[in-house]
């Protein structure tokens, strides 16, 4: 009964990964190479509304598959609603694999990362199935760092002719140096952290964003009680990244779901893509 239940169980999740629309790999070029990336695009010829989303520190894919389950599922629930994503691969790119324990980074959230994201505003600006208007930001972790680096009104981006990104949400970012160093936003912007993340730092994300009221687009943060670090990653126990030799894990604090914060960001990214 047992082994029959299990090939029952393996049947389901193979069909539903079957089921599960493949990304497209396409090929952006930046002036020192190639930037990979994996679009998923709802079918028929749009305009779509486009999210840009940003991986974390532990990179896009695997040798296995070129978007990890945990990426995959916000692509899946973005599609839902009838978005493409574009998910730039910053260090697959560059022949990096995670960088979440490296100590010299190659690949910097301030600099490199930042230029993914304009090479793909870019390159989605000439696409004829993009909605031009309507092109988002969604990053998590080292990815959201870039993203608010991404939305200040220093940034090139802000010059190029078309439109600006609509919305950008950062999924816990490191806030403290964009807190100490004033940061605003140029475009609406929506920051979700857990109250006891002990990888980034809450009070710093809250500083930083009551700090931009007043000389500023719309910046928002919202704190979900009790949750840690990838608290909207899914069938994750809570556990202490520094416990492990998991390259694509912090070096230290704790990392987990927690499924009332997560249901209730999946609602905010819903609502704040829409507003």
């Amino acid at each position: 009964m047992r082994l029959r239940l299990t090939a029952l169980f393996l049947m389901l999740l193979m069909s539903a990964a079957s089921a599960a629309p493949a990304p497209q790999q396409v090929d952006i070029p930046l002036s020192s190479g190639i930037l990979h990336a994996q679009l998923f695009k709802p079918e028929g010829e749009g305009p779509f509304p486009t999210v840009i989303a940003l991986h974390g520190c532990g990179g896009l894919g695997s040798h296995s598959e070129p978007v990890l389950p945990r990426y995959r599922d916000w692509a899946m629930r973005l599609l839902k609603t009838g978005n493409a994503v574009l998910w730039p691969d910053s260090y697959g790119s560059r022949e990096l694999g995670p960088q979440c324990r490296v100590k010299e980074m190659h690949v910097s959230a301030r600099r490199e990362r930042v230029i993914d994201i304009a090479a793909s505003r870019a390159w989605l600006m000439k696409q004829s199935w993009v909605a031009r208007d309507r092109v988002s930001l969604i990053g998590w972790a080292n990815g959201a760092s870039a993203l608010l680096w991404a939305v200040r009104p220093q940034v090139a981006t802000a010059r190029d002719p078309g439109p600006d990104f609509r919305a950008a949400i950062a999924f816990y970012p490191d806030c403290r140096i964009s807190a100490g160093l004033g940061w605003s936003t140029r475009v609406p912007t929506l920051v979700l952290i857990g109250a006891n993340d002990d990888v980034s730092s809450p009070p710093a994300c809250r500083q930083m964003v009551e700090g931009a009221h007043g000389r500023s687009a719309l910046a928002r943060i919202v704190v979900y009680p009790g949750a840690y670090h990838d608290f909207d990653r899914a069938n994750t126990q809570l556990h202490a990244a520094g416990g492990s030799n998991d390259a694509a894990a912090p070096e230290h604090g704790h990392l987990g779901t927690d499924a009332e914060a997560r249901a209730e960001s999946q609602k905010d990214v819903a609502h704040w893509l829409t507003r």
